[in-house]
């Protein structure tokens, strides 16, 4: 439709589209040709390569762009090779030239602001009324959107299918029998509502909802790559359920995953909560080159910052400009300059890590030694203590050093002494250190270590005895005191070693200090002992985010078409200025970025989480596309929501999700059933106008964790490391160190989804077979997927039969009429009583298979799992059913 020339052209909706499909992929990102670009206004407005302006505001006629589009030579004409556009696009963009060429802001980027309840009206559309349907502001705005497809939303739906539903969306799984029970015999109008509270206030919302951000924090319990070795980060995991349980707010909860850290006086959840970037992969390959993989490390963090957090794709942006978002290629170096400067170098051990003190005898010892120095040194020394106490940090890992002679990085990770060993550590501040703490390993007896300033002939101001050790051992050297920034040279001597090829010593980490202080004051020696002994405790860790003192910092640089090992102009910490500025006083680190984050001016940020969690109740973010809401990006079906809810997400509902969750659970909208007429499949096929509930596949977790409600096998055990239950042998292949998968026992086995040990070379199959992912890198959204596989899995796969097997015994119990206990199971599973057909077809089954089993021991038994009191053809028959039960299209759909 051409616009008359009074109509003010938009940019967003009307022009932008046009340039992205047709001119963007020649002048914008990575290429200019003929110098112009469409990528930003001040680019497009600037004179081309043969000095002509391609567009001049206020007059189309002047504008090359224009004359371009319109010319009859095949050779200008553009766009070059292909159909010429549309008269009706080139005059949307003559108008638009001449309106003043204004460019602007696309949805996601404005910053959000109050935003009316439609209401409906009445008598010509004059006077408001009351909606007989409406049940929250919600509905409201789906309502108002009926009008477009002349649609009527459909019937609330039955009260077994809404307690499926909402228990399925808020818990992740089969709620309490009593919960359930207190909601289906209740007719209190306010029953709904009292059910979703008694939801939200489970502990199992956190397990539910951490299980969603575990693919965006790509958690793994490996550290990914190709020897994909364990990593101890379950207590991220479990702070992540936690957070959720307690309603942490949002912006709250992103600070501390961002910059806990950062905060003052963080806790030791502030530092777990930091292994949501700690969670990148680390390669512990023999011959790699840590700073690579540190700074593909520091480069997944941005990406996944900007694809979890605001819903952008920005990784482009490593190599060139965006080719369709506001974002410059320099943009994407400043914002990973928040991120270079931490203390992670790709180390076999995962520095720096936070070291646990379960035991409280040696929390105790901590408490004392700070104390003390707290009340005899200072307050400033105390905070130093501890924190090395609790992650060995501030320390030069010795995978930094170079200049080998007779010396390498043994494995790429740690430094190791031949005889005559001389090697280099660079720039270290030695002003007011006195004292080193290191760990090593002495493979050969007779070691001795010398430290000199600046060459290997230059002065020694350390020398000491590197044992034998049986393992990594901490001990310590005297510094001679010195002054100013150097580089140290390593030098070892070891008559012992008799090959020039062995080795006999191992350097781990250095630490650069005083000595231990308050030499003058009481009970030093004793207080000294406790400090040793805490410092060597061997205690549970995890990987965390630290950032470097000032005398280590690390510089940042643009690189050059997305080349680490081509450095261009150093940059600063900064966010991309076509978005809002950091806040007021903000520092210019981590924690300046996460207050940048969730400032109420960041225009993304609410908006993406409130299209997650729509998306998470409704199959569909109200955006489709989570991972983009950028030009390129599925519009928002329903805008004026989305913004809504967001708004009130950031300030009414004060950042909290389940706030967020139960406004949406509570409206009509989301209590209609799923039913679709032969209308609602003309009109609204996708249910794009939501005048019926959606019906979506199961996650992988939560097919697994209904199976286990459903047979009565679940464990509501919560927390600690990965569990690993049934799967069979040989999937799990790990050559270079034979670890194998170990069946755990018990109830550990039963346990819920979440805590299935997370291997990213090797995944739990049945999870990824149902469209879990493998978390190497940040997934913002789960594509549902429909094959075959996913029948014979549920069919066929030994948990999935163990869980039958239980089923049955479960509608076994106080009953042996098989069709009361067929009936039983369906209300199980359903919640719902079973009507006539769907018996009559589950008792053919039985029957069916109760004839196979007769007089066949052998198939009894296979199917029984073995001799015992339920090794009988009748029970054989019924797990059939009971599986069959496991696999119907309303049991692994919410309906």
């Amino acid at each position: 439709m051409i616009h008359a020339s009074t109509d003010k052209i938009d940019f967003s909706t009307q022009v932008k589209p046009i340039i992205n499909k047709n001119c963007i992929t020649c002048h914008g990102g990575v290429r200019a040709k003929g110098g112009f670009s469409l990528l930003f206004r001040d680019e497009a407005l600037a004179k081309t390569k043969d000095s002509n302006y391609a567009i001049v505001p206020g007059d189309a006629d002047a504008s090359e762009m224009i004359k371009r589009l319109t010319s009859k030579d095949p050779e200008e004409r553009m766009p070059y090779q292909h159909k010429p556009l549309p008269k009706e696009d080139i005059e949307i963009l003559r108008k638009w030239i001449d309106q003043g060429a204004q460019w602007g802001e696309h949805w996601a980027y404005v910053p959000l602001k109050p935003v009316e309840v439609p209401q409906p009206k009445t008598f010509f559309g004059l006077f408001s009324s009351k909606s007989g349907w409406a049940q929250n502001e919600i509905d409201h705005f789906i309502e108002d959107k009926f009008k477009e497809a002349k649609l009527k939303p459909s019937p609330q739906a039955d009260k077994a299918t809404l307690l499926r539903r909402v228990s399925l969306d808020i818990i992740g799984m089969q709620p309490s029998e009593s919960i359930a029970q207190k909601f289906l015999n209740s007719n209190d109008p306010n029953a709904y509502n009292e059910l979703v509270d008694s939801l939200l206030s489970s502990k199992h919302f956190g397990e539910k909802w951490a299980s969603m951000w575990l693919d965006l924090a790509r958690y793994a319990d490996t550290k990914g790559y190709e020897r994909d070795d364990s990593r101890s980060i379950w207590r991220y995991r479990d702070w992540l359920i936690d957070a959720y349980n307690n309603d942490m707010p949002y912006d709250s909860f992103l600070i501390k995953q961002i910059a806990g850290d950062l905060l003052k006086d963080p806790t030791d959840d502030d530092y777990i909560a930091t292994a949501f970037h700690r969670n990148t992969m680390t390669n512990d390959e023999g011959g790699t080159d840590n700073e690579e993989f540190r700074t593909s490390a520091v480069l997944d963090r941005v990406n996944t910052t900007w694809d979890a957090i605001m819903g952008t794709t920005f990784a482009c942006v490593q190599c060139h400009s965006h080719p369709y978002d506001p974002f410059k290629h320099e943009d994407y170096y400043k914002f990973m300059a928040f991120f270079n400067d931490t203390r992670d170098e790709d180390t076999e051990a995962d520095y720096p890590l936070l070291r646990t003190y379960d035991n409280d005898t040696l929390k105790q010892d901590l408490a004392t030694v700070v104390g003390w120095i707290k009340q005899n040194v200072s307050a400033d020394k105390a905070k130093e203590v501890y924190t090395f106490l609790k992650t060995w940090q501030p320390s030069y890992n010795s995978l930094t050093c170079d200049s080998f002679t007779n010396s390498e990085l043994n494995d790429t990770k740690w430094t190791s002494f031949r005889n005559h060993a001389i090697c280099r550590l660079k720039n270290v501040d030695l002003n007011n250190r006195d004292h080193l703490i290191f760990r090593y390993q002495g493979w050969v007896a007779g070691g001795v270590w010398q430290i000199h300033l600046d060459s290997a002939k230059g002065e020694v101001i350390a020398s000491t005895s590197l044992p034998k050790t049986k393992d990594w051992q901490i001990t310590e050297t005297n510094l001679k005191p010195s002054t100013g920034v150097h580089n140290l040279i390593f030098t070892y001597e070891n008559n012992n070693l008799k090959k020039p090829v062995d080795a006999g010593a191992l350097l781990d980490w250095l630490y650069f200090t005083q000595e231990f202080p308050g030499k003058d004051k009481q009970d030093y020696a004793d207080i000294k002992d406790l400090y040793w002994k805490v410092l060597r405790a061997n205690v549970p860790t995890t990987p965390i985010m630290m950032d470097d003192p000032p005398d280590m910092h690390r510089a940042s640089y643009v690189f050059e078409r997305g080349n680490w090992l081509v450095k261009g102009d150093k940059v600063t910490p900064a966010v991309p200025a076509s978005l809002h500025p950091l806040p007021k006083n903000a520092p210019q680190n981590r924690l300046g970025l996460a207050l940048w984050l969730t400032s109420k001016q960041n225009p993304l940020t609410a908006r993406t989480m409130v299209n997650r969690v729509w998306e998470q109740l409704f199959g569909n973010g109200l955006a489709e596309t989570l991972e983009d809401l950028g030009t390129q990006g599925v519009p928002p079906t329903h805008m004026e929501l989305l913004n809504y809810l967001s708004y009130q997400f950031m300030n009414d509902d004060q950042w909290s999700m389940k706030a967020l969750i139960k406004k949406i659970v509570t409206s009509a909208t989301y209590k209609q059933d799923s039913k679709i007429t032969p209308e609602l499949q003309q009109k609204d096929p996708e249910n794009k106008y939501y005048a019926r509930a959606s019906r979506v596949r199961l996650s992988s977790e939560q097919v697994r964790d209904q199976s286990l409600c459903i047979s009565g096998l679940i464990s509501t055990k919560m927390h600690g490391p990965g569990v690993m239950p049934y799967q069979p042998k040989g999937i799990w292949l790990s050559p270079w160190n034979g670890a194998d998968w170990v069946q755990s026992k018990g109830e550990d086995q039963y346990r819920r989804a979440i805590y299935t040990y997370w291997k990213r070379s090797s995944a739990y199959p049945s999870m990824l077979t149902f469209d879990g992912v493998s978390r190497e890198v940040c997934t913002a959204r789960r594509i549902r997927t429909n094959t075959p596989l996913q029948a014979l899995t549920t069919l066929n796969d030994s948990a999935f039969i163990d869980a039958a097997r239980n089923f049955a015994y479960r509608m076994q119990e106080n009953s042996k009429d098989i069709k009361t206990q067929i009936s039983k199971g369906f209300t199980l599973a359903t919640y719902r009583q079973i009507n006539d057909k769907s018996l009559n077809a589950l008792m053919n089954l039985y029957n069916n298979a109760l004839a196979q089993f007769r007089n066949n021991d052998e198939k009894i038994c296979e199917m029984t799992g073995g001799v015992s009191n339920h090794t009988n053809a009748e029970t054989a028959a019924l797990i059939v059913v009971a599986n069959a039960m496991l696999n119907l299209d309303e049991v692994v759909t919410k309906n």
